[in-house]
C-alpha cells in the first residue's frame, strides 16, 4: 500500500488543479505516464541510499522538486488549509517513488528503515513526510514500539486533513496487528489537537480497507468483523458531537465504512444518537448523522433525516461530545507538541 491518499470525500483540487489534469488528459495521458516511470527510476536511484538517511533525504527532495506541479500545488492549498512545505507532487507519482524504493525497502533491515523514517518525518516538504510513511510500514512488523513513537510523533505535528488521513492508515494496520493498540486512538480522542482527534475517526474510517489488504497478504487472519466494529463505535461514541468540521467529516466517513461490516450494530448507533440528537438540540451531532445515512436502509435513512428536521449547528455553539465533556474536567493540559521528543 502506498502511502498517500486522495481525498476521501470527493474533493478535487480545485480549478488549478482541474485544469492541469484536464491539461495532462488532453494529451492522452503520455505526460503523466511519463512522469510516472521518471518518478519511478528516480525512487530507484534514491533507494541505492537507504542506508544513509542524510543523502536518501537529499536525494528524494531533489526528485520532489522534479516531480513538482505548481497548478497542483496551489489546489492543494486550496483543499486543506494549514497544509506545510506542499511542493506539489501529485499522488500518482508519490506513488510511483514509492514503487521504486520498495526493492530497497525490502532488502532494508526494518532499523534502517527506522531511521530514515525518523529523517523524513522532521522534514518541512509534505511529500517527503508522506514517504516516511513506507519506511514505518516496513519497521511496524518488527519494530513495533519505536515505530508507533514516529507515528504518535506525526499524528501531533500534523495540520491538515491530508497529513491525518495518510498516517491513519498505518495506524489501523498497527491497530490489527496488535489489537491492544486501540487504547492509542481511544486516548486520541481527548487531544486538543483537532487533527490528533480526526486520527482517531479517520483511522476507524479506514479500517475496513486496511485490514482487507492486509488480510490478502496473509498479514492478519481476516477481514474486519463485529467486534472490531464495536470498538470502532466507541470510538466514534466518544466523538460525535465534536464541533470541528474536519472531525465531523471523518466521523460521518467512518460511520459509512463500518456500515457493510455490521449494518445492525450502526443503525442501532446511528439511531440512538439520532435521539439523542433530537432531544437535545444538537446541531454537531445532527450534521454526522444525516451524512452518514447514506449506507443505511433507505426507511431508516429517512426516519433519521425526518427526526433531525429543524436541527442546524450554531455559529458560537460547542463541542458536546463525551470526550470533550471529559477533557474539560481536566483543564488546561500541557501540549504534548511543547514537550521534548524522547529517543528512540
Amino acid at each position: 500500500m502506498n502511502a498517500v491518499v486522495t481525498a476521501p470525500e470527493g474533493r478535487a483540487a480545485g480549478p488549478a488543479g482541474r485544469a492541469a489534469t484536464r491539461r495532462v488528459a488532453a494529451s492522452g495521458g503520455g505526460e503523466l505516464d511519463a512522469r510516472r516511470v521518471r518518478a519511478r527510476e528516480l525512487g530507484r536511484e534514491a533507494g541505492a541510499l537507504i542506508d544513509d538517511p542524510d543523502a536518501l533525504t537529499t536525494a528524494l527532495r531533489r526528485a520532489m522538486t522534479e516531480l513538482a506541479d505548481e497548478p497542483y500545488r496551489r489546489g492543494l492549498l486550496r483543499v486543506a488549509p494549514g497544509i506545510q512545505g506542499a511542493l506539489g507532487v501529485r499522488n500518482p507519482l508519490i506513488g510511483a517513488l514509492v514503487a521504486g524504493l520498495r526493492p530497497a525497502l525490502r532488502r532494508a533491515r526494518p532499523a534502517e528503515a527506522l531511521w530514515v523514517a525518523e529523517r523524513l518525518t522532521r522534514e518541512n516538504e509534505m511529500e517527503l513526510r508522506q514517504v516516511a510513511l513506507a519506511f514505518l510500514r516496513r519497521s511496524l512488523p518488527d519494530d513495533p514500539e519505536r515505530t508507533w513513537q514516529l507515528m504518535r510523533r506525526a499524528g501531533r505535528r500534523a495540520t491538515d486533513w491530508i497529513a491525518v488521513d495518510s498516517l491513519a492508515s498505518l495506524v489501523a494496520e498497527g491497530i490489527l496487528r496488535e489489537p491492544y493498540r486501540w487504547a492509542e486512538i481511544e486516548q486520541l480522542v481527548y487531544a486538543e489537537s483537532p487533527w490528533e482527534r480526526r486520527l482517531a475517526a479517520a483511522t476507524v474510517a479506514v479500517l475496513r480497507s486496511t485490514a482487507r489488504d492486509l488480510a490478502a497478504r496473509g498479514a492478519i487472519p481476516g477481514r474486519l468483523g463485529p467486534a472490531e466494529v464495536q470498538r470502532g463505535l466507541a470510538v466514534l461514541g466518544s466523538l460525535i458531537g465534536d464541533a470541528d468540521p474536519n472531525v465531523r467529516k471523518a466521523l460521518s466517513w467512518a460511520l459509512r465504512e463500518l456500515a457493510p461490516v455490521d449494518r445492525g450494530q450502526v443503525r442501532a448507533f446511528v439511531l440512538a444518537e439520532t435521539e439523542r440528537a433530537a432531544s437535545e438540540r444538537d446541531g454537531n451531532r445532527a450534521w454526522v448523522l444525516r451524512d452518514a445515512v447514506a449506507k443505511l436502509e433507505p426507511g431508516d435513512a429517512d426516519a433519521v433525516r425526518h427526526r433531525l428536521i429543524g436541527i442546524r449547528r450554531t455559529a458560537d455553539g460547542g463541542s458536546t461530545s463525551i470526550a470533550a465533556a471529559m477533557a474539560g474536567q481536566f483543564g488546561r493540559l500541557p501540549d504534548p507538541r511543547d514537550l521534548p521528543e524522547p529517543p528512540l
